[in-house]
């Protein structure tokens, strides 16, 4: 397969994308951070730290296939079940530590007090 020669531009949306999934990961790093129980903690790792992964993993495959016509069947393997595992494992995790009663943190046991109620009179 011939490489297509779009230079710049096919470098730019590249860039981009890793750009992105940079990003994500680091506001996913200051999430684990300050948030203040696990369950919020499980929530920003699972979601943002997912869609640094995707953007990184889509961005690398962007390049390698514009650039170079290379399809990289790997980089689809791993895109693939980052975005299956990621969220099972995180939902696993809070459930988990529901199950054996980690104490919420005020705030969330607020919000989820009136989720529960709102569920309850439907």
């Amino acid at each position: 397969m011939r490489p297509l020669n779009l230079g710049a531009l096919s470098e730019v949306i590249t860039a981009i994308f890793i750009l992105t999934g940079t990003l994500a990961s680091f506001l996913s790093s200051i999430g684990l951070i300050r948030l203040p129980d696990v369950y919020t903690r499980v929530h920003a790792a699972s979601k943002s730290s997912t869609l640094g992964v995707l953007f990184t993993l889509v961005g690398t495959f962007l390049f390698f296939f514009l650039s170079e016509g290379y399809l990289s069947v790997r980089l689809l393997l791993g895109i693939f079940f980052v975005f299956l595992t990621a969220p099972v494992s995180a939902h696993l995790i809070a459930r988990a530590s529901l199950i054996t009663k980690v104490k919420m943190a005020e705030a969330t046991e607020e919000g989820f007090r009136e989720v529960v109620i709102t569920e309850e009179k439907n």
